[in-house]
């Protein structure tokens, strides 16, 4: 007869449900996996085996066979030991088989028989909770896993734990949820000597989730100025905080099964290869933008990443979701994230000095700058020139505004657009489009004027149309008003106008 577990195998986000089918039958004495295993899972014999010896439980002359159903779908990871092991011990009536498979069970196994932590136990909770099975996982896997209030969480510390909790002489009780990462305080706006214009973009950015450009010569503040981003943003949501956790448990991120509510801030270096930025690689982990999910992600010198990296970005920063296509699979991340990227203005950086003048200008500039291809640059929706602050003004005393009182202002902008969009997809205004787009930003008559007669003038394109009116948008409900208006079209315009060569 045979014996069945349950486990999950991961595509992406999703953690699809595998059930181990355990069979012994009379024969050579032997101890087989099939059902496309990996070398990791192919190996779990020899540790499940090592395992139960430390148990003193034998393994019979006969012949193991170890299926994973379903048999087309790859399985990788070291997360199989455990539910092998269950599988077989319910077999040979160790354990009771119907109790084995009313749980999902993930972990890996030392040769002594402790469960050793894996990645992905929040998505395999999200699996046994709509499968209506409990989850059983290593103990240190316990505080994250049991987040998901809908599923039971036992985690035992080593086999022999286990085979007690389901034989009933030692009952594990339900793993409790891990603490909440304190939000960190990030650094604050106020360390910021003039760039008000940048300031006053950043918030407009922060509030909307637009993708913001930053050009200006090295030392004009444009890091600085990203770094105290994460002052201003808003904490995740309960669901924004689950959707990002359960990329960060792929990537092994989560800190002892702890949820953080702060919003990630990722910031590549410009060497990052293109599996590292979108994803890939072995496994096909999430890359840079799917961890950066409802969060930043920082790109400091823009234009010295390889052009390869940078035409990625083209389809996720519009879709909010990238696909990792392998030859046996493909993987779709998430990957909502606010774009902000600085450059130089050429690649000598003195485009503007006045004193150490560019021997080249302007075509030092305009080729440094054609690193970012055309529909990659339009799909910033606030592009603004950062430039140096004068030495005088570095002696100034602290004169403003602190990233808490911005910080107030967003969280405004942000609670209108939560009200706006309640019921429907859409999170924020950089979300908008369609119909949406024209039912919430429609400019009053100037405002839409003033609009047509930019984007004739300056030859916007469809896709620049629209991202100036879902900033606009932005802009009014910073400004606490329920139209758009022509004021807000026209700053709108002027943050997407800004580097442009007609100006």
């Amino acid at each position: 007869m045979v014996a069945r577990a349950y486990t999950v195998a991961f595509e992406g986000v999703d953690a699809r449900l595998v059930e181990v089918q355990c069979a012994t039958s009379p024969g050579m004495p032997g101890f087989s996996i099939v059902g496309l295993p990996d070398k990791a899972v192919s190996e779990a014999r020899d540790r499940v085996r090592a395992s139960l010896s430390a148990l003193s439980i034998a393994l019979p002359s006969k012949r193991i066979t170890i299926n994973l159903s379903p048999a087309d779908l790859p399985k990788e990871g070291s997360h199989f030991d455990l539910p092998i092991a269950l599988a077989l011990l319910a077999a040979l009536d160790v354990i009771p088989r119907d109790k084995v498979s009313e749980t999902v069970a993930l972990g890996e196994l030392s040769l002594d028989g402790t469960l050793v932590p894996v990645l992905g136990a929040l998505p395999a909770a999200m699996t046994a909770a709509i499968e209506n099975k409990s989850l059983v996982c290593p103990y240190a896997c316990g505080p994250e896993a049991a987040w998901v209030d809908a599923a039971a969480v036992y985690a035992p510390r080593t086999l022999a734990e286990a085979l007690r909790h389901f034989t009933g002489q030692s009952p594990l009780s339900p793993a409790e949820p891990g603490e909440v990462a304190p939000h960190p305080m990030g650094r604050d706006f106020a360390d910021v000597k003039g760039q008000e214009k940048a300031k006053r973009a950043l918030e407009i950015a922060a509030t909307g989730r637009h993708h913001v450009l930053m050009v200006g010569s090295p030392g004009s503040g444009k890091s600085m100025l990203a770094a105290r981003l994460s002052g201003i943003l808003p904490p995740l949501s309960s669901t924004e905080a689950l959707e990002t956790s359960m990329i960060h448990s792929l990537a092994g991120l989560l800190s002892d099964g702890g949820i953080n509510r702060a919003r990630p801030f990722r910031e590549p270096h410009h060497t990052a290869s293109m599996a590292a930025i979108v994803g890939g690689g072995r496994n096909a982990k999430p890359g840079e933008i799917s961890l950066a999910h409802n969060g930043v992600l920082f790109m400091d010198e823009f234009p010295e990443y390889p052009r390869t990296v940078l035409e990625t970005l083209r389809q996720p920063v519009e879709s909010g979701e990238v696909v990792v296509a392998r030859a046996n699979a493909h993987v779709r991340y998430p990957c909502r994230f606010m774009l902000v990227a600085a450059a130089n203005p050429c690649k000598c950086c003195y485009l503007a000095d006045p004193i150490r003048a560019c021997a080249r200008v302007p075509i030092c500039g305009e080729e440094y700058m054609s690193r970012i291809s055309g529909p990659l640059m339009d799909r910033f929706d606030l592009r603004i020139e950062v430039p140096p602050v004068a030495l005088c003004d570095l002696d100034l005393p602290q004169s403003g505004e602190t990233s808490a009182m911005i910080a107030a202002r967003v969280a405004t902008g942000r609670a209108v657009q939560t009200a706006r969009f309640a019921g429907t997809s859409v999170r924020v205004n950089a979300d908008l489009e369609g119909r949406a787009l024209e039912d919430v930003a429609t400019p009053d008559a100037d405002g839409k004027d003033l609009l047509l007669r930019v984007a004739e003038r300056f030859g916007l394109s469809a896709q620049g149309y629209h991202r100036v009116l879902r900033v606009a948008r932005t802009i009014a409900d910073l400004d606490g008003s329920a139209d758009v208006r022509k004021p807000h079209v026209a700053e709108a315009a002027g943050y997407r106008l800004a580097l442009s060569k007609e100006l």
